[in-house]
């Protein structure tokens, strides 16, 4: 797995984990602002643009990012953030390994699986796949992403660079996922955020995500999408962060 780093590594660790389909400037801006108080890693996540490898699991993903902080962080880090497909992994890390963080921020991600829109991604997607690489395709999907106007281009590029193996792999895998019973064991103190205006999947994930966690709390962003909140708004991501990070 390949990993965009900054900030001291003497300081505190935050670790990113993007959405799927995205990349590392998933947290771009947020990295940029934290960096002179944090050390900040963004893992590239298997099969998306940048990564070394293609992608296989959910639980894969979450056990070489732990290996890499079992190795080179002393076994856990002070917060872990993760999107989506990145919340999922988040997920995972925290029932493989409960303390493997102080904090985390989870948002918007799926804990329940969707048998409908699983089955359906194979078929679909077959067939729209080579318009991905159209640009006024991806502009039409980039605009039901909610996603600001700046970020197109590094969706645009990176989008086109997933092979569709691993656009379906990954696609396959978000819809699926179903949230483990150790994560009863989870130490970290945990976020848990999902948009007003995301689907009742979500909200419903959020919500047993956050029962199932001991020390967690559950929070509605009025007026924001999927992904909305990290994407969207780094600035007030930035301050929930710090926030956060008082309550020790």
């Amino acid at each position: 797995m390949n990993y965009k780093e900054f900030g001291s590594k003497g300081s505190k660790t935050i670790i990113f984990l993007h959405g799927g389909g995205l990349s590392w400037w998933n947290y771009r801006e947020e990295a940029e602002m934290l960096k002179n108080e944090y050390h900040i890693i963004v893992p590239i996540l298997d099969g998306h643009a940048g990564s070394d490898r293609h992608f296989s699991t959910i639980e894969s993903n979450a056990q070489d990012i732990a290996l890499f902080i079992n190795e080179n962080l002393g076994g856990s880090v002070f917060m872990l953030c993760g999107l989506s497909l990145g919340g999922q992994i988040l997920l995972e890390m925290l029932s493989q390994q409960g303390d493997i963080c102080d904090h985390a921020i989870i948002e918007s991600a799926p804990a329940i699986p969707s048998r409908l829109t699983n089955a359906l991604i194979r078929p679909v997607f077959g067939c729209s796949y080579p318009l991905i690489k159209q640009k006024w395709f991806a502009k039409m999907q980039f605009s039901q992403l909610k996603i600001k106007s700046e970020l197109f281009d590094d969706y645009y590029r990176d989008t086109c660079a997933v092979q569709k193996k691993d656009m379906l792999a990954f696609l396959k895998a978000n819809t699926s996922y179903r949230l483990k019973d150790s994560i009863k064991n989870c130490a970290a103190k945990v976020n848990v955020f999902y948009g007003e205006k995301e689907s009742p999947k979500i909200k419903k994930s959020a919500k047993l995500i956050c029962d199932a966690i001991p020390l967690s709390t559950l929070t509605e962003l009025p007026g924001m999408h999927h992904g909305d909140f990290s994407i969207n708004h780094s600035l007030a991501y930035v301050r929930t962060i710090k926030a956060v990070s008082q309550k020790i």
